[in-house]
């Protein structure tokens, strides 16, 4: 009898306990998802897209003297992926090398035959435009040899002493194609 009492005893006790570890737990990831200055450390990271970007800082929270040396990253891999992806989307492009540098966007595609070569530059330009910051140059060309020099590129270092020089042939090639109609305004002046 005493056995039975000491087992059910301590059945409550481990049953209790679980319970407050369980609530504790509970409440610590509830304080951290309303925690706006957090990272996303969501345990439920099934489908991130649904949730927005937000922060929310006042100046005391910010180390200035870390900030004067803050610099925005982006993840050029990412944005090459973004805008070949965006591209192919569009009807009429059959294949998309895309190319993203510190300052420049090189894009070189093959199109359909139904698709103008102008509205084919057009869409590719823009596409770039519409995701990079303002400041990158973008060319574009639908020369399917230049792919492969574009690809060549893709290993390089920007310490490479042929990088530069590379860079810059692609790049004359690339602009005897269309450039888009803002890119083409650019280029005149």
């Amino acid at each position: 009898m005493i056995r039975i009492v000491s087992i059910l005893a301590l059945g409550i006790v481990l049953t209790a306990c679980a319970q407050t570890d369980s609530s504790t737990g509970e409440r610590e990831q509830m304080l951290d998802e309303l925690d706006p200055n957090r990272e996303n450390n969501t345990q439920n990271t099934s489908n991130t897209d649904d949730k927005l970007g937000y922060v929310n800082y006042s100046k005391e929270q910010i180390d200035m003297d870390k900030e004067e040396h803050h610099i925005a990253k982006i993840n050029r891999v990412q944005m090459a992926d973004t805008i070949a992806r965006m591209i192919l989307r569009t009807d009429g492009f059959d294949r998309v090398s895309t190319l993203v540098t510190d300052e420049e966007v090189l894009i070189a595609y093959e199109r359909d035959e139904g698709l103008d070569q102008n509205v084919a530059a057009d869409i590719a330009s823009k596409t770039a435009e519409s995701i990079m910051p303002g400041f990158y140059h973008i060319y574009v060309s639908d020369n399917a040899t230049l792919i492969q020099d574009i690809q060549s590129l893709h290993n390089s270092s920007s310490l490479d002493p042929e990088y530069d020089n590379t860079l810059d042939q692609i790049i004359t090639e690339m602009k005897k194609s269309p450039q888009g109609v803002k890119n083409s305004e650019e280029m005149a002046d």
